[in-house]
């Protein structure tokens, strides 16, 4: 198969930036002497998980239990579950455990930690339990100066878990767009972390490990004094929203939505593509920075950006292709003439995560225009 043989929609990785891109990441996070533990929830492919762990990442961080337990089937051991744990599920991870998984789970919260601790004890397991810690208010985990924390680690060291350290998660980093801003953050969420880490240890509890991570804070990251690991995901194939925090250019972007043009609206100066929603996903994170892409970047198949064209809307199976000029008032270009029907083009797409998840396998894409076919995790 090739770019101009394979059924579209098709999500095609580029090979050679996704390797560019797993050796700038592998390569900072090294010269900073610390451990990478790559976010998997990005691919769910074990085929670019293994080119991670050869480059010399250390484990895999998962979102879901189903991640987990498909990655440690294809032979991964080393595994965090990085959110926080629901006790219906501690019977699943017990039998990870069990079938010789080093998986280490997240409590944010004292009746997690306490619910985890029971089960533990009922079962005769002493888990290896991450305490999450909040550094910038995104989303979840516990700030590093309350008392709460020292609550969830006394839950769980006392009720015969392991504390094994503390992570976090600097999400609100997607929100920046200056090299200053995402270095400052980056500063404050291994501060912060450390800071966790080294309140538990006062208190008399274990805490070896301190993670944390996103892909703009782990790029901007100048020096990591007390941290023992980072976690990144997206990283891998990037994306337009990365783009406009700075963190990448659109020629390291190497997942992209192979498509085909299927009709047109002359005089809209629209060209119809067969990649919609279900193709792109629905994910607009770019309306809300400052370079708003609609659902895509239209590329040529030799992955050059076609300038002054964008895939401004979307229904299920339709792609809307329009002229910026003629969204800014100009007359509508000769779109029949520049994408006649049956042009095949590659769309970068906003969030890489989203639109990887629309697709039950990838098409590799070698140096050589070959592509293989790569298969996907999918579900909970």
């Amino acid at each position: 198969m090739n770019l101009s043989t394979v059924d579209t929609p098709a999500a095609v990785i580029d090979l050679p930036r996704m390797q560019h891109n797993i050796a700038r990441m592998q390569t900072h996070l090294d010269s900073l002497g610390v451990h990478f533990r790559p976010h998997v929830k990005t691919t769910k492919c074990m085929e670019v998980t293994r080119a991670q762990l050869a480059a010399g990442a250390c484990g895999i961080t998962v979102s879901t239990l189903k991640e987990a337990e498909q990655f440690f089937q294809a032979g991964v051991q080393d595994i965090l579950y990085a959110v926080t744990i629901d006790p219906a599920k501690l019977p699943r991870a017990l039998a990870l455990i069990r079938q010789g998984c080093r998986l280490q789970l997240v409590v944010d919260n004292p009746a997690a930690a306490q619910a985890l601790a029971t089960f533990g004890r009922t079962h005769e397991q002493v888990f290896d339990v991450m305490i999450e810690v909040d550094t910038d208010g995104h989303r979840s985990g516990i700030g590093p100066e309350q008392d709460l924390l020292l609550e969830v680690a006394g839950l769980l060291h006392h009720g015969g878990a392991r504390v094994a350290g503390v992570m976090t998660h600097a999400g609100s980093s997607y929100e920046l767009d200056t090299p200053e801003a995402l270095a400052a953050l980056a500063e404050q969420e291994r501060a912060l972390c450390v800071r966790a880490a080294e309140r538990i240890r006062a208190a008399g509890f274990p805490c070896d490990t301190v993670s944390v991570g996103s892909t703009p804070t782990a790029l901007a990251a100048t020096h990591l004094e007390g941290v023992t690991e980072v976690r990144a995901g997206v990283y891998v194939f990037f994306d337009l929203v990365m783009h406009n925090v700075g963190v990448c250019r659109s020629d390291d972007i190497a997942l992209s939505v192979l498509t085909t043009v299927i009709g047109h609206q002359p005089e809209k100066g629209w060209a119809i593509v067969d990649a919609g929603w279900m193709a792109m996903s629905r994910d607009r994170g770019t309306a809300r920075q400052a370079r708003d892409f609609g659902y895509g970047l239209p590329c040529a198949l030799t992955g050059e950006p076609l300038e002054g064209l964008v895939l401004s809307g979307a229904n299920q199976e339709h792609g809307i292709l329009s002229s910026l000029a003629t969204a800014a008032g100009a007359a509508p270009e000769d779109i029949v003439t520049r994408l006649p029907i049956g042009t095949r083009l590659r769309i970068l797409p906003n969030h890489a995560c989203a639109t990887g998840a629309q697709y039950p396998y990838y098409h590799a894409l070698s140096p050589e225009g070959e592509l293989t076919q790569w298969g996907r995790f999918h579900g909970w």
